[in-house]
C-alpha cells in the first residue's frame, strides 16, 4: 500500500528516534497495522490518522508515555483523531 508522502517522511522521522533495540520491531508492526486500518477505510494510502490509530493500539503500556511525545515531536496530532480513547 502506498503511504501519503508527509505522512511516510513523519513516520520515518519518529522510528529513528526510537531506542536502537526496539526500532525494527515498532517499525514493522506499526506499519502493518497502519496498513491494515488504512484498508478498513477503504482507503488507498495510509495516512496520519492510520499510523496514530496503529501506535495506540500496538504500544505496550511501558512505553505509552515515549510514544505520545515522539508523536507529538514529529507533528501527528493524535487530538485531533480523538486519541488518546481510554486513560492508561
Amino acid at each position: 500500500m502506498i503511504w501519503e508522502a508527509e505522512t511516510e517522511s513523519k513516520f520515518k522521522t519518529l522510528i529513528s528516534k526510537i531506542p536502537v533495540f526496539h526500532r525494527h520491531i515498532t517499525e514493522s508492526v506499526v506499519s502493518r497495522q497502519a496498513e491494515k486500518i488504512a484498508g478498513n477505510r477503504n482507503c488507498s494510502q495510509v495516512e496520519d490518522r492510520d499510523v496514530i490509530a496503529a501506535f495506540f493500539s500496538d504500544v505496550p503500556s511501558p512505553f505509552y508515555s515515549m510514544m505520545v511525545r515522539l508523536l507529538e515531536q514529529n507533528g501527528f496530532d493524535y487530538k485531533k483523531y480523538g486519541f488518546p480513547k481510554e486513560t492508561r
